[in-house]
């Protein structure tokens, strides 16, 4: 298996308020077949599935699925640019669950619940500064 995950597919109750969140904060959605949106990203696919058709596709009762703990992250080039998508974030109809602020390791993070119910952190890295394209890579490179 190569190193690389090609699709994020989120299981969300409304497509189509999922949908409009993410167009609130500038995503634009590509061409898909219905009942399913995706966002293309840089070397990577988000995609919005319906939650009872994502436990049907893997063959497990809905509430097998759980939430999982885990976040999407979103990295930035400045602190700034946390401070903005996280404010974007809420007058989209996000939950601040964590307003951006200072961590131990030296980086600037806050973090927002989607009104799916997705959890995002924004950051922003001084030791992982971001491509030119806006490619993320650990350490810079």
């Amino acid at each position: 298996m190569e190193q690389r995950v090609s699709l994020i597919t989120l299981g969300v109750p409304d497509v189509d308020q999922a949908a409009a969140f993410y167009a609130a904060l500038g995503w634009q959605a590509a061409e898909s077949p219905d009942g399913v949106v995706a966002f293309d990203l840089i070397s990577q696919t988000l995609g919005l599935y319906p939650l009872e058709k994502l436990a049907e596709d893997i063959g497990l009762p809905l509430e097998a699925l759980g939430t999982g703990a885990m976040t999407l992250s979103h990295n930035t080039r400045s602190r700034e640019e946390v401070d903005d998508l996280l404010a974007l974030a809420l007058k989209a109809g996000a939950e601040i669950l964590r307003p951006a602020d200072e961590v131990f390791w030296g980086g600037y993070i806050g973090y927002f619940r989607a009104p799916d119910g997705h959890i995002w952190e924004v950051a922003h890295n001084p030791f992982s500064p971001l491509a030119g394209n806006g490619a993320f890579r650990w350490n810079g490179y």
